[in-house]
């Protein structure tokens, strides 16, 4: 495990080409993931859930993002694929701007793009923010998403509404990592008083992330408690807290 540090990210090298980009700045921001090198073609790299392009507190989100992936050695010109794990905009509000550089392709949840262009426009109204314009190539559905070829990357798609409608987390089972969104946190959970949360639903989503083998939890965003959840007995620990909440 490699880390470099900076005054707005973290770099986290879990394994081989494989990045987590903790937010460390003052306001609103979510944490991002990349996978590198493994799609075929010019633009091989994989992000997950670029973040905001400017914050409430006016900090240059994308532009640290930028910065933080070249310390790695990589470029968003070289992207050809964006993940969200819902379409809030502290989220998907870069999606845009990676388009421009690289047209990647983006995908999400069905479930998700639809709350995005009815109550999630709303909500971003609510917050005052331009909500984010972005098409879909295709859909994520339950069940497993190959990456690549020589590197290939099997994910595991869970739908874990409750945080919002069409939440996903992914499962990478051959490294025990989960990508948990907004849905778990180290030591809390995601909110449910946004439009469309559902406690009750979170719960659900929670309780079957729970049967899964993890070392590594990489949650949307990191709280007082820490950010990623390290070692298979403090994933476990970590979702017994978290019921406590549900």
């Amino acid at each position: 495990m490699v880390y470099q540090l900076s005054s707005y990210y973290e770099s986290v090298q879990l394994i081989e080409d494989f990045y987590c980009y903790i937010w460390q700045g003052r306001g609103n921001n979510c944490n991002s993931c990349l996978f590198a090198n493994v799609l075929r073609g010019e633009r091989p790299h994989v992000i997950i859930d670029p973040g905001h392009v400017t914050n409430e507190l006016r900090e240059a989100c994308f532009d640290y993002l930028v910065k933080a992936m070249e310390r790695d050695g990589f470029k968003v010109d070289d992207i050809g694929l964006i993940i969200n794990t819902h379409s809030h905009p502290d989220h998907c509000q870069a999606n845009e701007m990676v388009i421009q550089k690289s047209q990647a392709w983006v995908t999400l949840s069905e479930e998700e793009d639809e709350f995005r262009s009815t109550l999630g426009e709303k909500l971003c109204s609510m917050l005052g923010i331009k909500a984010p314009r972005f098409t879909p190539l295709f859909y994520l559905k339950e069940g497993n998403l190959n990456l690549g070829a020589q590197n290939k990357v099997e994910l595991q798609i869970f739908l874990t509404p409750g945080h919002s409608p069409g939440s996903i987390c992914l499962y990478w089972a051959d490294n025990k990592i989960l990508i948990t969104g907004d849905v778990v946190f180290y030591g809390s959970i995601g909110r449910t008083d946004f439009p469309s949360g559902s406690l009750s639903m979170l719960k659900r989503s929670i309780d079957r992330l729970s049967q899964l083998d993890v070392e590594y939890l990489v949650p949307g965003h990191s709280t007082e408690f820490g950010s990623i959840v390290k070692g298979r007995p403090n994933v476990e620990r970590n979702f017994q807290a978290v019921k406590l909440f549900l």
